[in-house]
């Protein structure tokens, strides 16, 4: 398939940085945007076709979308949402306004970017939109609270649309990572300092032992279960060129094995599971 487009956002690192070069070796017209224009220029300077794309800033979003479509005349055959953070703390620390700001970036952008290019996609009859979730989209973490709820947000949205779409051409599918080696960690820091008032938590001993060291500390050895971004490419490439794409593409095996234990396990053996699984 000649000339086949992509808009790709959050590409200045990780999974989406991965994506961009994998699919562009390909043979795919890749758009791989990123929030900041020097991350732009970065990745234009190595050959890639790049502009600014916020998902935060929905003046940024309706502009990313308006130069896409007008780079590509019209057309735009897949669209993979990616770029999230996560605002670490107990839940009740954390401020509407720091889980309001979450969710602009995390939730409200993607829904905004998707609508832009869903009628370029139903102009032409056919299309790809692919959610890069997580596993806490499946399942909830102590500590993660903000992030978990983005996640959720979205697999339910994106279920919904998944069904909207049936008989369009449009196939809307979600990965779900698990562990992933990227910057996700060192990425969360700014956030948690902005809002989260740990020293004025009922819970600042525990913050002090066990957040704080998992977030400023580098860790005594790698997880054992993480992948690199290649991993989440892999099923990216899968549900963009499968002619029948799967729904859901798990990565990570953590996440297959939730998702088993979301199937067998009743909820208090669930949480049980999880509560050992939270690491901070």
């Amino acid at each position: 398939m000649p000339d086949r487009t992509i808009l790709i956002t959050g590409c200045s690192s990780g999974i989406g940085l991965d994506a961009a070069r994998s699919l562009a070796r390909r043979g795919w017209r890749v758009l791989a945007t990123c929030r900041k224009p020097q991350d732009c220029a970065r990745l234009q300077a190595e050959g890639l076709e790049s502009f600014p794309l916020d998902h935060a800033d929905p003046a940024s979003v309706a502009a990313g979308a308006a130069e896409a479509l007008a780079r590509t005349g019209g057309r735009l055959d897949a669209l993979f949402n990616n770029g999230a953070y996560a605002l670490p703390g107990a839940v009740e620390d954390i401020p509407r306004a720091g889980l309001e700001e979450l969710f602009q970036a995390n939730f409200f952008g993607w829904h905004d970017l998707t609508r832009r290019v869903i009628p370029a996609m139903r102009a032409q009859g056919s299309g790809r939109i692919v959610q890069c979730s997580s596993v806490l989209g499946r399942v909830g973490l102590k500590w993660r609270g903000a992030y978990v709820a983005s996640k959720h947000a979205l697999e339910g949205l994106t279920d919904v649309l998944r069904l909207e779409m049936a008989g369009t051409g449009i196939h809307v599918i979600l990965i779900e990572p698990g562990p992933i080696a990227t910057r996700f960690r060192e990425n969360a820091i700014p956030p948690f300092e902005r809002w989260i008032d740990w020293r004025a938590s009922p819970r600042a001993e525990e913050y002090r032992t066990r957040l704080l060291r998992r977030l400023y500390e580098p860790a005594a050895k790698p997880d054992r279960f993480e992948l690199p971004p290649a991993a989440v490419t892999a099923a990216l490439i899968r549900a963009l060129e499968s002619r029948r794409p799967r729904a859901r593409y798990r990565v990570t095996l953590p996440t297959h094995l939730i998702e088993v234990a979301r199937r067998l396990l009743p909820t208090r053996a669930l949480d049980a599971l999880l509560q050992r699984g939270s690491g901070a």
